[in-house]
């Protein structure tokens, strides 16, 4: 079997992104004004709680994703200088723990010389452990210099996800919403159910 190509390989992604449709935004109305009802969820019921979270994630993703953004932009407005310092450094930080973890998988000097390598392999694999370790300082030193900086990106990454999740879990469904859970769910793939799938999180029954 050949190895797959390039254009295949784009070919394909363009057919998946063709295959997704996003849902229809929900209205305003409807997702937390007058006919929006909510409710505590019961703790105890877990399969319950999470059949709720699912089927809102799929029903109001379109809002959603326009919360996220919105809240996300209001942070970065906020605070500009701060939220970017904190990417730069967990940026940093993400690349020397990618990097020292490839560099793991790689075979070592004795297996390469064993195989026919030569010392430009361990020149190589020197001069990378330099670098992951100066970039382990580098990457250490902004994190202790920036703290309040990396919190606080973490902060405006995870605050538009935890209004999302409480919203997901007090929301009760209604009629509508069940009914075009049901239908949505023989039409198109969407960007939150495709998300859903990858994590192999599922929803139970179409109606329930």
């Amino acid at each position: 079997m050949s190895a797959p190509t390039a254009s295949s390989v784009s070919d394909a992604a363009a057919a998946l992104s063709g295959n997704l449709q996003l849902a229809p935004l929900r209205t305003l109305d409807d997702f937390v004004l007058g006919s929006a009802r909510f409710q505590l969820p019961n703790l105890k019921d877990f399969d319950k709680w999470g059949n709720r979270v699912v089927k809102n994630l799929l029903y109001y993703q379109t809002n959603y994703i326009l919360l996220f953004l919105v809240i996300y932009a209001l942070m970065i407005v906020c605070n500009p200088t701060k939220i970017l310092s904190g990417l730069i450094v967990q940026a940093l930080i993400i690349a020397v723990i990618w990097q020292f973890f490839s560099s793991k998988s790689k075979p070592s000097f004795i297996a390469s010389r064993l195989t026919g390598g030569n010392a430009n392999a361990a020149e190589q694999n020197a001069q990378q452990k330099w670098y992951i370790l100066a970039g382990a300082l580098i990457g250490g030193y902004l994190f202790l210099h920036l703290i309040s900086a990396v919190l606080l990106t973490a902060f405006t990454l995870l605050l538009p996800v935890s209004v999302t999740f409480i919203h997901a879990s007090l929301r009760l469904r209604n009629m509508k919403n069940k009914l075009a859970n049901t239908i949505e769910s023989f039409g198109p793939s969407t960007p939150m159910g495709a998300l859903l799938d990858a994590l192999n999180v599922r929803a139970e029954g179409v109606i329930n």
